[in-house]
């Protein structure tokens, strides 16, 4: 199959970090750090007004031709740590995007506008102008039409379908997802890039704008630190990358800038922040970092569910966040996963018969995953970006009790839907769990299951904060446009100006505060 790919390789608006052979010095008017949905949204913007931009990512450039479907090649090629990040204690399993076009171009296009409670709650609780239901709703437009977001309009595959049927028979709420998809055909491996180019990514929609305005894309290029001058941001300091991108080539790149632009994500934002040793009064950078932790549900059902197949997610419901009050018990939103191979046996991570008895069964396993809503309540903190010995980046996320209570919770909820929609046994994917095969048992068992790190399996695919946004400095990092309180010329637009969790996948809402700050950016 032939594509008619958006961005060319060769372009000489293209800058390839391992071709670079000696230092240089560069001029732009803006350099944004990141090409996901902040950077990229930033970049459209920037450059259709004239500006002259540079887009640096760290990752590579991939292109649509490059996406095989296979997991051996895209986990290392398109994730952070080959989709094996974990936070220090090794608890939660933290799948990140590291491409031209950042998760953008490996999640499961599930798209949702910031729920109104968050956004009460960031403006009543975390001093956030302009942040109302009603104010959003423009930007939100704009970008469902500008990504192609619009609700899922084919049958649900098995995995998602189950789903449904548990909810309805429960009489619980749910809801179709909506996805930013143009002639999707409905593979199912979205989470390994797109191999028909039908998500609109910001690798085959954002950005090739931004380059036709005139932008700079350059990959193999990762921001040490900041340029900082009398209180003022004057550029960054780039290091190519090695063909893998782990390891820096010993070849710099000084970028003069009018503006800098931070969009490397809810870690990597923070992180050059930490490097550059920037002014942090109120010891904000880097802390209230939330993930959505995510546990898992699998059973087995009687029927092939074929869970590779299909659009990854379609079906939610946010009953038990709707119903659970911020003050109250931990609140947590129901999807599916999609399920392959590779990524299956590193998430149930056992050995021997049980292991053997998945694999086995693979095409009857289906998987409930719950995203729990972190940072609303006084025992949700989050955890903290902090740097290693070699200047990369960490997280330490230490799950509360009140999280543990949470997650023991959508284990109890999953299990009764799974067992509602006819599951011959279904297994909370814990080390000391077992398949069960009535509620009755699962109830009681999940009860007594140890809260513990590395016996719970734990992963996330959604981190935010570290640099909230406020409009009082002992709050935020920056102000509610991405304006850093202390030093001038510098932006965040990215996912870590979120004062919590989004409460929802954070897509949209990233895109849609990306757009509005970058429409009110000047110079």
């Amino acid at each position: 199959m032939s594509f008619n790919e958006p961005i060319d390789k060769n372009s000489q608006n293209i800058i390839d970090g391992r071709q670079i052979s000696n230092d240089l010095t560069l001029d732009f008017d803006i350099v944004i750090i990141g090409s996901g949905s902040g950077g990229a949204m930033a970049a459209q913007v920037l450059s259709k007004r004239g500006y002259k931009v540079l887009v640096a990512e760290e990752g590579p450039l991939k292109l649509t031709s490059d996406f095989k479907m296979r997991e051996a090649k895209a986990y290392p090629e398109l994730y952070q740590e080959s989709a094996g990040r974990l936070t220090k204690d090794k608890g939660i399993k933290i799948l990140q995007g590291r491409n031209v076009g950042g998760g953008t171009t490996v999640n499961w296009t599930s798209s949702f506008k910031t729920p109104k409670r968050s956004l009460d709650w960031w403006k009543d609780r975390w001093k956030v102008e302009g942040c109302s239901e009603s104010q959003m709703l423009p930007y939100f437009e704009e970008v469902e039409k500008r990504m192609g977001i619009r609700p899922w309009d084919i049958p649900p595959n098995e995995n998602n379908e189950t789903l449904a049927k548990g909810l309805t028979k429960l009489k619980l709420s749910h809801g179709v997802i909506s996805r930013n998809v143009i002639d999707c055909q409905n593979l199912g491996y979205c989470g390994m890039g797109c191999p028909v180019g039908a998500k609109q990514s910001t690798l085959v929609s954002l950005l090739p704008e931004a380059i036709k305005n005139g932008a700079t894309l350059g990959h193999h290029l990762r921001c040490e630190k900041l340029i900082l001058e009398k209180g003022k941001v004057k550029g960054v300091y780039l290091r190519a990358m090695d063909t893998s991108c782990l390891r820096p080539s010993s070849r710099k790149i000084l970028v003069k800038a009018k503006k800098v632009i931070l969009a490397a994500g809810a870690i990597g934002s923070p992180a050059i922040l930490l490097r550059s040793k920037v002014a942090d009064p109120f010891h904000l950078v880097g802390k209230r970092t939330f993930v959505h932790p995510v546990c898992l549900s699998g059973a087995m059902m009687d029927s092939e569910v074929e869970a590779w197949q299909g659009a990854p997610q379609v079906i939610y419901s946010d009953h038990f966040l709707e119903t659970r009050p911020h003050s109250g018990k931990m609140g947590f939103k129901l999807e599916v996963a999609p399920i392959h191979p590779v990524i299956l046996s590193s998430v149930i991570d056992m050995h021997g018969d049980k292991h053997r008895y998945v694999m086995e069964n693979y095409p009857y396993f289906q998987v409930i995953i719950a995203l729990l809503r972190d940072g609303f309540h006084p025992e949700s903190v989050g955890g903290e970006v902090y740097l290693k010995q070699d200047g990369s980046p960490g997280l330490d996320y230490k799950i509360s009790p009140y999280v543990w209570n949470g997650i023991r919770d959508a284990w109890l909820a999953s299990a009764e839907i799974q067992f509602a929609a006819g599951a011959k046994k279904v297994w909370p994917i814990h080390r000391e769990a077992d398949f069960y095969t009535s509620w009755s048992e699962a109830k009681a068992s999940i009860m007594k299951l140890p809260l513990e790190v590395l016996n719970a399996k734990i992963v996330s695919a959604h981190v935010m904060g570290g640099c909230a946004m406020s409009e009082e400095e002992k709050l935020g990092v920056v102000d509610s446009l991405g304006k850093h309180h202390q030093l001038e010329n510098l932006y965040i637009m990215d996912g870590s100006i979120f004062p919590t969790s989004v409460a929802t996948n954070p897509m949209e809402s990233i895109l849609g505060f990306a757009l509005k700050n970058a429409q009110a950016l000047k110079i």
